[in-house]
């Protein structure tokens, strides 16, 4: 089977700060494909987030911003409060809309939107988190054709996130967190390396 991906998109909750400090670092500078995610965040957090993660990662983290041009080797992470989306001519928006799976920013919002404008191109990953949100955006990667991942639930911090994703039978592999990594830069490279 060929793969060709553009994007990876990861939605992550409770346990989030240890899991994306495990996986993020070990994507090289190199890695061609830009990372979307959605750690669930108060409105009220701090940056220390995302320049922890920045000063461990050798791809650049930032927060998105409305109306940005998606970039590969970036790392784009959803600001406290605000629902990220993926638009079809590949520019992200936030927006304050209602929650979604009692979240803003919500793991739903951003796998249905990336869904829509990446379709079999995506890869999208639930990591650990206590609640749902995650789910229906599997099934609509699943629905268009993209890949999913579910972090093993018994290596989570919080196992509901990776449970609920798997019991809607969309998800494709179910791996160790810290195997994530080398399986998706696997992936990319049986491509050339282009994402």
């Amino acid at each position: 089977m060929k793969y060709d991906f553009h994007v990876l998109v990861i939605g992550v909750s409770a346990g989030g700060f240890r899991a994306l400090h495990t996986i993020l670092p070990m994507f090289p500078k190199d890695f061609s494909c830009p990372v979307i995610i959605v750690q669930h965040r108060m409105a009220t957090d701090e940056n220390f987030f995302v320049e922890s993660l920045n000063s461990k990662c050798n791809m650049g983290v930032k927060e998105a911003e409305d109306k940005e041009q998606i970039e590969a080797g970036k790392i784009y992470i959803a600001p406290g409060g605000y629902h990220l989306l993926v638009e079809k001519n590949h520019i992200l928006s936030l927006s304050v809309d209602e929650p979604v799976s009692y979240a803003r920013p919500s793991v739903d919002v951003l796998f249905e939107t990336a869904a829509q404008a990446f379709g079999a191109h995506l890869i999208g990953i639930i990591l650990t988190g206590a609640n749902c949100d995650g789910s229906e955006g599997i099934k609509n990667i699943k629905a268009n054709k993209g890949l999913t991942i579910a972090q093993d639930p018994d290596t989570a911090e919080a196992s509901m996130m990776p449970v609920s994703a798997i019991a809607t039978g969309c998800v494709d592999f179910v791996l160790l967190l810290e195997d994530i990594p080398s399986f998706i830069i696997g992936l990319v490279e049986d491509h050339h390396g282009e994402c």
